[in-house]
């Protein structure tokens, strides 16, 4: 599923950024850094899929926020928690919660490569097919509850005429509609935003 080994880290501390990217990047990995939860929360769902290294510590909103909040929106990246100040019990919070593993700053190479690969087999080891849906289910969280109903009715074969009959609206609104989805999943054709709605389990 994965050809390059992609590495979220989310952490507000420059110097931990950069030294663990720098870790990583020279042992192979794609690494993209995040100075803020909030900043990695707002672009997930374009981001490469991958493995996510994400602090404990962090203002706005904290490792457990994010972590949570990821779980809400149905990413199923897999998460090494990083701790400082002798965070076991977050530590241990975030593990019951599905972290992969957690390091304490300030970690060795050795540590972090190994924790990192841990993540990488879970993705390995995960179903391929449910990856995808999950994956499909944060594309498709940005559509309305309206849009959804009329990709549901595509996904069925249905042509504009008779989606517009069961939903009650006209067919020149669910062309409207279904331009939306198409910006909004950001596809170029219809097949494209059909497999997108297949992964997700539409269309039955």
């Amino acid at each position: 599923m994965i050809d390059k080994k992609h590495v979220h880290i989310v952490d507000d501390e420059d110097a931990i950024r950069r030294s663990a990217g720098y870790m990583l990047k020279t042992s192979g990995y794609v690494v993209e850094t995040w100075q803020s939860g909030t900043a990695f929360l707002k672009e997930v769902r374009h981001v490469e899929y991958g493995c996510i290294l994400l602090d404990v510590r962090m203002p706005d909103i904290d490792g457990l926020g994010v972590q949570r909040m990821l779980a809400e929106r149905g990413v199923t990246m897999p998460i090494v928690i990083m701790t400082g100040h002798g965070d076991i019990g977050i530590a241990v919070r975030a593990m019951k919660a599905g972290a992969v593993d957690f390091l304490e700053k300030p970690f060795e190479k050795a540590a972090l490569l190994a924790a990192i690969e841990d993540a990488f087999e879970r993705i390995a080891a995960t179903d391929g097919a449910t990856a995808r849906a999950a994956e499909a289910e944060v594309i498709l969280a940005s559509l309305t509850a309206r849009e959804r109903e009329v990709l549901d009715g595509l996904a069925q074969g249905l042509p504009n005429k008779t989606i517009a009959y069961d939903l009650g609206i006209s067919p020149r609104t669910v062309e409207v509609h279904r331009a939306n989805v198409m910006t909004k999943l950001d596809v170029r054709s219809l097949s494209d935003a059909l497999r997108i709605a297949f992964a997700a389990g539409m269309g039955a």
